[in-house]
């Protein structure tokens, strides 16, 4: 499922921080909820968060699906901040989802709402450029002005 899907346009970008040591973990996030447990929140991204994390442990499932995921940490301290979606089981990805495979864990990150070009507006994900294979996570590093609490 493509990130320009109208359900997703009107979500803000979020910086996501390592709320451990406060290091750059990702410039794409989007703030998105657990398919198997709609009261859980948590940041996704649909860029592999090259040089900020490392995969901890081996591949595991949850009870509530099937999908294959794997636990990722922060580069900088260590500590696990999230997974990636390794192998997603049929059910989710026949579901409403954004199409994001790496996520954070709400209570290992802080998070930055970016702002437009303007730097007047927040940036919502329809106004982000479509992914082409050459696109990382490292050509999109955000200055200071573009986040806001």
């Amino acid at each position: 499922m493509s990130t320009s899907n109208a359900n997703f346009k009107n979500k803000c970008v979020t910086q996501v921080n390592c709320i451990f040591c406060d290091s750059l973990l990702c410039t794409r996030g989007m703030k998105a909820v657990l398919l198997a447990d709609t009261e859980v929140e948590l940041f996704s991204t649909d860029i592999p968060p090259n040089r900020t994390v490392d995969f901890v442990a081996s591949c595991y499932s949850t009870e509530s699906c099937k999908c294959k995921l794997r636990d990722i940490a922060c580069l900088k301290c260590g500590n696990v901040v999230g997974y990636h979606v390794v192998a997603p089981c049929k059910p989710c990805l026949l579901s409403c989802n954004n199409g994001h495979f790496w996520m954070f864990n709400s209570d290992a990150v802080s998070t930055l709402n970016r702002l437009d070009a303007t730097g007047l507006n927040l940036l919502l994900w329809g106004d982000l450029p479509e992914l082409d294979d050459s696109d990382n996570e490292e050509s999109e590093n955000p200055s200071e002005e573009e986040c806001i609490r």
